[in-house]
C-alpha cells in the first residue's frame, strides 16, 4: 500500500492506493466522485476520462499512484465551470443525451475542444470526439451542442488556446513528478524517430529481449516432425501460410525480412521488419527473432517466437508446441490489450495451422496460401468467442445456484 498526495477538484489530498489501483478506482471507491464512470476498463470508451494536469486523460488505465502530485479535475469539479455549463445546456438543447452513462467523459473531451478549436469544423470536433464512445445517441447531437458552444464563444471574441491550457508537452499527467510539483519540461525532439529495422545491418545485430507479453500454444499436423522440420525450413512456403504476412527480400537461412498487415476495424497497420533465424535439427526446434514498426501510427514492436516439435501418434503427427512473447510500443500498444492480442492469436495459429496442413497435403499454391488479416471476419469471431465464455461462465453460476 503506497500513500499518494495529489489535488483534486482544486483541493489537496492524500489517502492510501495499492500499486495496481487505476485513478478511476482512487477517485470513485476513495473519495467517492462517482462522477467518473467506467465503462471498457481499456481505455477504449473513454467514459472514465478526466482531466489530469489540464489534460484529458483516461483514467481507468492511469495507475493512482502514478499521479503522485498531479492536478485532477473530474466532472464534479467542473460544476463551476464556465465552458462546462454552456456545454450542458447545449447537451440539453441539442438531446446530446440519453441514458447519461457516456457524458461525464464526453464533457470533459468536449470542454478541451471548445478550449482548443479555432472554429467549429465538424470534421475536427468528430475526430476529437472519437474517443468517447456512445451507444444511445448517434452523436449527431453532442457534436452540434460542441458547435453551438464553440461558435458563441468565439462571437463574443473569446480566442481559443492551441494548447488547452497544457503548461508542458508529453504524456498526460507528465506535467509534475513529485510533490514538490516541480515542472519537468521535456526536450524537444529535433529529427524523427529512428526504427530499430532502419538501422540493422545483419542477423547478429537483430536484438534478443525481455517481452513484456508471452503466449503458450500449440497445434498438431498429421504429418511426422522430419517432415513438418523440413517445411520450416521453406521460409517463403510458411510466410505463405501466415495471414497478412509477405516477404519484402529473398530470404536466407539466417534471416528473413518482410511484412504483415493488419486491419481490425477502423485499425490498419503494416509492419516492415526483419528476423533471424535459429535452427537445432537434432532438436527438432527453432527461433526467430524479430523487429518492425508501423509507420503510419509510429509503433514498433519486438516479437519472439520458439517452436518444438514433439512426435505423437506414435510419430506419425507432430505436436508443434509454440511459445511467443512480444513488446509493442506507440499508439497501437493503446488498443493492443493481452487479452484482445491472446484471443487473436488464437484464431491466427488456427489459420496458420490449417494452410500449413493444406500445403503439406500437396494442395496447390493458391488453395495453401493465406490471405490478408481481415479484422471483421476475425474480429467478430474473437468476440463470439469471447461471448460464448462469458455466457458459459453465467450459465454455471447459474446453474450451481
Amino acid at each position: 500500500m503506497n500513500t499518494i498526495a495529489l489535488n483534486v477538484n482544486r483541493r489537496a489530498v492524500q489517502a492510501e492506493a495499492e500499486p495496481r489501483m487505476s485513478l478511476a478506482d482512487f477517485v470513485r471507491d476513495k473519495l467517492d466522485l462517482t462522477g467518473t464512470h467506467l465503462g471498457c476498463e481499456h481505455g477504449i470508451c473513454g467514459a472514465c476520462t478526466v482531466l489530469l494536469d489540464g489534460v484529458p486523460a483516461r483514467s481507468c488505465i492511469t495507475y493512482a499512484v502514478a499521479c503522485e502530485g498531479a492536478d485532477v479535475t473530474t466532472i464534479e469539479g467542473l460544476d463551476e465551470d464556465d465552458i462546462t455549463t454552456e456545454l450542458r445546456a447545449a447537451f440539453t438543447r441539442e438531446h446530446a443525451l440519453q441514458c447519461g452513462y457516456c457524458t461525464p467523459g464526453m464533457l470533459v473531451s468536449a470542454r478541451d475542444l471548445v478550449l482548443r478549436l479555432a472554429a467549429a469544423d465538424e470534421r475536427q470536433i468528430r475526430i476529437g470526439l472519437s474517443g468517447n464512445l456512445c451507444r444511445c445517441t448517434g452523436y449527431v447531437g453532442i457534436v452540434r451542442a460542441v458547435q453551438s458552444v464553440i461558435e458563441a464563444r468565439r462571437a463574443r471574441n473569446i480566442a481559443p488556446e492551441p494548447d488547452g491550457g497544457r503548461k508542458v508537452l508529453g504524456p498526460a499527467g507528465s506535467g509534475r513528478s513529485g510533490r514538490d510539483g516541480a515542472i519537468q519540461v521535456p526536450q524537444p525532439i529535433q529529427t524523427e524517430p529512428t526504427y530499430a529495422s532502419e538501422t540493422v545491418a545483419s542477423p547478429a545485430e537483430i536484438p534478443d529481449f525481455t517481452p513484456a507479453n508471452r503466449l503458450e500454444r500449440d497445434f498438431t499436423l498429421p504429418y511426422p516432425p522430419k517432415d513438418v522440420f523440413a517445411t520450416f525450413d521453406d521460409i517463403a512456403a510458411v510466410a505463405a501460410c501466415l495471414p497478412g504476412a509477405s516477404l519484402t527480400a529473398v530470404p536466407s537461412p539466417e534471416r528473413v525480412e518482410g511484412a504483415i498487415r493488419v486491419k481490425l476495424g477502423p485499425v490498419a497497420a503494416s509492419f516492415q521488419g526483419m528476423a533471424r533465424i535459429e535452427r537445432d535439427p537434432k532438436n527438432l526446434s527453432g527461433r526467430m527473432v524479430g523487429i518492425g514498426n508501423d509507420r503510419r501510427s509510429r509503433s514498433a514492436t519486438q516479437g519472439e517466437i520458439r517452436y518444438q516439435l514433439a512426435p505423437i501418434e506414435e510419430g506419425a503427427a507432430t505436436r508443434v508446441d509454440l511459445l511467443i512473447g512480444y513488446t509493442l510500443t506507440g499508439m497501437l500498444a493503446q488498443i493492443g490489450r493481452p487479452g484482445l492480442v491472446r484471443d487473436l492469436a488464437e484464431r491466427l495459429i488456427a489459420e496458420f495451422a490449417a494452410n500449413l496442413d493444406r500445403r503439406m497435403s500437396g494442395a496447390s499454391p493458391e488453395q495453401a496460401t493465406a490471405k490478408e488479416l481481415k479484422g471483421f471476419s476475425m474480429i467478430s469471431g474473437v468476440f463470439r468467442a469471447r461471448i460464448a465464455r462469458w455466457l458459459g461462465r453465467f450459465v454455471g453460476r447459474d446453474g450451481a445456484a
